[in-house]
Order: C-alpha cells, then sequence, then structure tokens
C-alpha cells in the first residue's frame, strides 16, 4: 500500500472553487475523462448536497500491461461521492475506481475548505491510497501509480483554474448582455416618451 498526500492553495473563494470541481469534465487537461453521470443528488435536512457521480474514462494502457491484466479493455470507471456543506464552508469528495478492482484500487480524498487566515483563497488537501494485488513488484507499482497520481493531480488543479476562467468568462458575458438588455430597454422608453 503507498499513501500519497498533497496541499494546493487557490487564489479564488471557496464558492468559486468548488462551483468549478463540479464543472470540471470535460477539459482538455483531463482527456481521459470521456464521461460523467450523476447517479444521485439531493440535499438533505441540514443544507448538504450530495452527489452520486459515475466517471468514464479511457486510458491508453500499454499492450504489457494489458497482457499482465488478461484484457485489452481500455475503459475503466470511478464512482465520486461528495458532500458541500454551504454553512461550514466544507466540500469533501472521495473517489474509488469499481473496474480492476481485483488488481488495484485507488481511494481518494479531496477536501475543500476556506483559507483559515485569507478568506478570499481556498485549501484544497488530497490524499490516495494505492494498492496493487496479486502481482510481483507490487511496491514498484505503486510507487509508479502515485507518481501518476501526483501528475494528474497537477493537471486537476489546473483544469480547475481553467473552469474558474470559463466561469468568470460566462459571468461577464452575462452582465454585458444585461447591461445592452437594459441600454436597448432605457432607450425604446425614452423614443415612446418623446
Amino acid at each position: 500500500m503507498k499513501i500519497w498526500t498533497s496541499e494546493h492553495v487557490f487564489d479564488h473563494p471557496w464558492e468559486t472553487v468548488t462551483t468549478a470541481a463540479m464543472r470540471k469534465y470535460p477539459n482538455p487537461m483531463n482527456p481521459s475523462v470521456v464521461g460523467v453521470d450523476v447517479l444521485d443528488r439531493h440535499v438533505d435536512s441540514s443544507g448538504k448536497l450530495h452527489s452520486h457521480r459515475l466517471l468514464s474514462t479511457e486510458w491508453g494502457i500499454p499492450s504489457i500491461v494489458k497482457s499482465l491484466i488478461g484484457t485489452c479493455r481500455t475503459k475503466t470507471y470511478v464512482q465520486e461521492h461528495s458532500v458541500v456543506d454551504p454553512v461550514k464552508k466544507t466540500m469533501e469528495l472521495k473517489s474509488s475506481n469499481i473496474s480492476f478492482t481485483n488488481l488495484v484500487s485507488v481511494d481518494e480524498r479531496l477536501v475543500y475548505k476556506p483559507h483559515p487566515h485569507e478568506p478570499d483563497k481556498t485549501v484544497l488537501t488530497q490524499e490516495a491510497i494505492i494498492s496493487v494485488k496479486g502481482v510481483s513488484l507490487s511496491s514498484y507499482l505503486e510507487g509508479l501509480m502515485a507518481n501518476t497520481i501526483s501528475s494528474n493531480a497537477n493537471k486537476g488543479r489546473e483544469a480547475l483554474e481553467w473552469v474558474i476562467n470559463r466561469l468568470n468568462a460566462e459571468i461577464e458575458e452575462f452582465a454585458a448582455s444585461a447591461r445592452g438588455t437594459m441600454r436597448n430597454s432605457m432607450a425604446a422608453a425614452a423614443f415612446v416618451e418623446k
């Protein structure tokens, strides 16, 4: 078993980062995620948003790995459970693979919270537990997977920044559209008065 951890600070408020996290896929930084299906989403009696999603991923698996695991299938699935608490301002996301679980398990936990000293920033804490089963050199393979998770985490943070930029552009476009509509309405009203 190998444990990987990381902490990152986003220069954006918690509300912005968690909104982006819920809209993270698809994005150009993580092209391996080819589908996201919402299996369940509800708000509980205390106001927490619970989501259960299925992520479909397409990985280019080297032929030697395909021969080791005895398959040519490259599509894998990950289940993701998240809880957003708007009162405490926390978002906890847990994910685990549901493909090839007889060979490998990856359990990941992400927690988004406002920075304790700078409220306009958000702290992301990540942890992944990797276990490779029934294969010689499992410790070596777990280390390789931890390196891959680290690289993917960097891409994931880049993806969140990309989504945040898109969200900000959408807001600006909406505001510009609303300003234009208001000007047109005011101009029409002024014309009618004359």
